[in-house]
């Protein structure tokens, strides 16, 4: 709370604007919010580089990629999480980023379990990639956000009825099912990642709904409005 009243320097406004097409589409009284969450976040959760240094820009991606989905929820805070992680590059199961044969480094971001519990572990380089300011499908930053926020409900399963009326759920399983057809079919452009399960779908099409609202719209509009439905935030609007 401490860091609530303490002014949000032009630079850190500057650096927003410059990578985060999401932060440069804002109205000036909402980034006033998404600043003062911004603080809260680095104020309640420590970020921590492993191998890794670690400035101001790279914290306030970390932030931003925690509110940017949250951000018609002003007053949520992620009770599972406690620390963030960075890594210098992705790694593997083990967590290890050094290039041993047999080794591969695939994983660029990741939410903890077991003794890694309240932990969130991110790739330097794909953080930063995320946030390149311009319009991408990729951000791994909004994606392990939206895993945690999937989780809210108990289970990371695709559907977060923490979120999502109970109405749209069986509606949203059958899109995912759908679109995943097509995906398989090579019909769709959406990463095929998201063919892993529905969890990873829902945080797959959220990168993409976040970071190239307009392409996202225009292209797949029924999973448009679902993500309309899920983050309350008709982005494409301000775009």
């Amino acid at each position: 709370m401490k860091l609530l009243h303490q002014p949000f320097s032009n630079e850190w406004v500057q650096f927003l604007e410059q990578h985060s097409l999401f932060y440069r589409n804002l109205k000036i009284e909402e980034r006033q919010l998404f600043n003062e969450r911004i603080l809260f976040f680095l104020s309640e959760k420590r970020i921590e580089g492993i191998d890794t240094s670690l400035d101001d820009s790279t914290r306030l991606l970390v932030a931003a990629s925690a509110i940017i989905p949250t951000f018609a929820f002003p007053y949520f805070e992620y009770p599972d999480v406690e620390e963030v992680l960075i890594y210098p590059n992705s790694f593997d199961e083990k967590f290890q980023t050094a290039r041993y044969t047999g080794v591969h480094e695939n994983i660029t971001g990741m939410v903890g379990n077991r003794f890694m519990n309240k932990t969130v572990i991110l790739s330097k380089p794909d953080l930063l990639a995320g946030f390149d300011g311009t319009k991408n499908k990729n951000n791994v930053g909004v994606h392990e956000f939206v895993h945690l926020i999937d989780k809210i409900d108990g289970a990371v399963d695709g559907v977060p009825e923490f979120l999502l009326d109970n109405a749209y759920v069986l509606p949203w399983l059958q899109a995912i099912k759908e679109e995943m057809l097509k995906i398989e079919r090579g019909r769709s452009d959406i990463n095929p990642y998201a063919l892993t399960n529905n969890a990873e779908f829902l945080a797959v099409v959220s990168e993409y709904f976040f970071n190239s609202p307009h392409e996202f719209h225009q292209k797949h509009p029924e999973l448009y409005q679902y993500m309309v439905s899920i983050f309350h935030q008709n982005i494409d609007e301000k775009s």
